[in-house]
């Protein structure tokens, strides 16, 4: 990989503990309605949603997210201690915090 992509694929990426089970997961929001989310451990061992639905015969990579991961996402864009990226209308970017 490039370096190129490689800075595209992580750039803004955070760390964020779920508020629900303390899983680490890399985050980066690019608005309001888009999140990237990036697993750092395998998510069927380490979040009890995922594993709730790998027992129940669910392949982990056909889940969409975890939805108390989702959930506390969105609590730390609303507590402002996770920031949303913001892209102008010129295709910058700046990080600004939004609450709710």
């Amino acid at each position: 990989m490039t370096a190129e992509v490689t800075e595209f694929l992580t750039a803004g990426l955070r760390p964020h503990e779920c508020r629900s089970c303390g899983t680490c997961v890399l985050v980066k929001k690019n608005s309001l309605a888009h999140t990237s989310i990036q697993w750092t451990t395998d998510a069927s061992h380490s979040c009890p949603v995922f594993a709730t639905h790998v027992a129940a015969g669910r392949h982990p990579a056909l889940l969409d997210t975890c939805e108390k991961l989702a959930d506390s996402i969105t609590d730390a864009v609303r507590d402002g201690s996770l920031a949303v990226a913001d892209r102008s209308c010129d295709g910058s970017a700046a990080e600004v915090v939004r609450g709710g």
